[in-house]
């Protein structure tokens, strides 16, 4: 009888543990989770105190920001000699991330994951880079490009409580070059501008039928958005009229203009988003940072109605949701990005493979390099070097996931394969800008990939990149 009672006492005993086992997973899933899923749409403080707060603390934001980047990388101005974007601006050079702890890029890539996760040597520049101010996010904008805006059309695109973080020599060209698959013979139609609803009828006309001219009209209107709208829960000093699709995709391309992924919560596990180019978009078939969406205009209507608002349809509705019109508007617009070409690559055939006559020595190792032993053409086959699937790195194999300045360094999951067309005029790289230079992102992949690349196959890879 008295085993019989020390068992029941056991069980008992085994049943309050996992009680307290199941109260503190809770209690971590509850933290995980977040309070809700939405924004709170009655705010409490009047516009004037919040604007009064977040200047006062815009300093200490940015100078905490900036002290993590200057941490992670190198961000000095070190151009690649004789290698240029499509509009002359000098492309960076070199490995930008920099090493943890006290090893080299070989001892590293010598280790196994669990090794380089153990010893905390994953570099800090490859791990999710963080927003500008990850609890508060939304867009924020390269000065370059809020003072063009402003000079053309008198809009401010300035928010009062952040400013752009990565220097403008790691970024785009600016003004990015306009190529037509419609049109190749005329090159770069940009004529060196910024497209606006002031010039882009002057730039277009007898250039775009009547439906395109109307699509990019749509294109480069102002429309109400998350951090730039006429509510008192704005972040822009004045009322503002909104942003336009060619704010962040300037001239079809991409300025570097960050924000966060609307389709995540809560906050912490939100990506950093980098403005993707939408040259050559006619050939990509998944859209939206979750790629969930199957075509252009999918996209186009769903950035309107959610996207420009956290993914948030409640707030969307107070801030001044634009509805657009399917088969017209939305279609309209799609047909102008379908027609967005990429830079012209006079040393690829028509298969998309170098030609031998056009291309330098290390350019053709790098190729073989590239479809051989890096195994990049697995999800980057030619013509276009993307075989429009997703594919999850699994990056967290070689970190312990944190809290960092607000950015849980959790997961990245499935990530689209972008095309690497034009590769070179697209700074910086993956999904989140974490990589600053193809060097960058030749070495992650090195690592990721337990490639075990010679410093020689790095560099004529690099070269073939350029190339594209």
């Amino acid at each position: 009888m008295m085993q019989v009672w020390r068992r029941v006492a056991g069980l008992a005993c085994i049943g309050a543990i996992g009680m307290l086992c199941l109260g503190a997973l809770a209690t971590a899933l509850a933290q995980e989770r977040g309070e809700t899923s939405y924004a709170p749409v009655d705010g409490k403080e009047a516009f004037a105190d919040v604007m009064t707060r977040m200047k006062a603390a815009k300093p200490g934001v940015m100078k905490s920001h900036m002290d993590l980047l200057k941490e992670r990388y190198d961000l000095s101005n070190r151009p690649a000699a004789g290698v240029t974007m499509s509009r002359g601006k000098a492309v960076q050079a070199g490995v930008r991330a920099k090493l943890h702890g006290d090893v080299t890029w070989e001892q590293l890539a010598a280790l196994k994951p669990a090794e380089v996760r153990d010893k905390d040597l994953w570099p800090r520049g490859f791990l999710p880079l963080p927003h500008p101010n990850h609890p508060e996010g939304g867009m924020v904008f390269p000065q370059f490009h809020i003072d063009e805006i402003k000079k053309q059309t008198a809009r401010d695109l300035t928010r009062y409580d952040l400013d752009f973080d990565l220097p403008d020599h790691l970024l785009p060209d600016f003004p990015p070059a306009i190529f037509l698959t419609t049109r190749p013979d005329l090159g770069d139609v940009s004529q060196g501008k910024v497209v606006t609803t002031d010039n882009f009828h002057e730039l277009f006309n007898g250039i775009l039928n009547p439906k395109q001219l109307e699509g990019l009209r749509l294109l480069v209107t102002p429309f109400p958005q998350q951090q730039f709208n006429a509510t008192e829960d704005r972040r822009s000093e004045r009322p503002s009229l909104g942003v336009t699709c060619f704010d962040c995709h300037v001239n079809g391309h991409s300025n570097g203009t960050t924000h966060l992924v609307g389709d995540i919560r809560p906050q912490p596990f939100r990506h950093r988003l980098d403005t993707p180019t939408l040259r050559g978009v006619n050939i990509q078939r998944l859209f939206g940072s979750q790629r969930a969406l199957k075509s252009i205009e999918d996209f186009t209507e769903f950035e309107q109605r959610a996207a420009y608002f956290d993914g948030d349809p409640v707030i969307a509705t107070k801030k001044g949701v634009n509805i657009l019109e399917r088969a017209s508007q939305v279609h309209f617009m799609a047909e102008v990005m379908s027609i967005l070409d990429f830079p012209p690559a006079p040393k690829l055939d028509l298969y998309g493979a170098l030609d031998p006559d056009q291309a330098s020595r290390t350019e053709i190792r790098g190729e073989g390099i590239f479809n051989g032993k890096a195994r990049c053409n697995a999800c980057h086959p030619a013509p276009y070097y993307t075989d429009n699937l997703m594919h999850n790195l699994k990056a967290e194999r070689f970190y312990k996931p944190r809290l960092i300045h607000g950015r849980m360094t959790a997961a990245d999951g499935p990530i689209k394969t972008f095309p690497l067309r034009g590769i070179k005029d697209s700074p910086p790289y993956l999904h989140d800008g974490r990589l600053l230079t193809l060097e960058d992102t030749v070495e992650f992949f090195n690592l990721i990939q337990k490639l075990e690349l010679t410093q020689e196959e790095k560099d004529s890879l690099v070269a073939f990149l350029r190339a594209l």
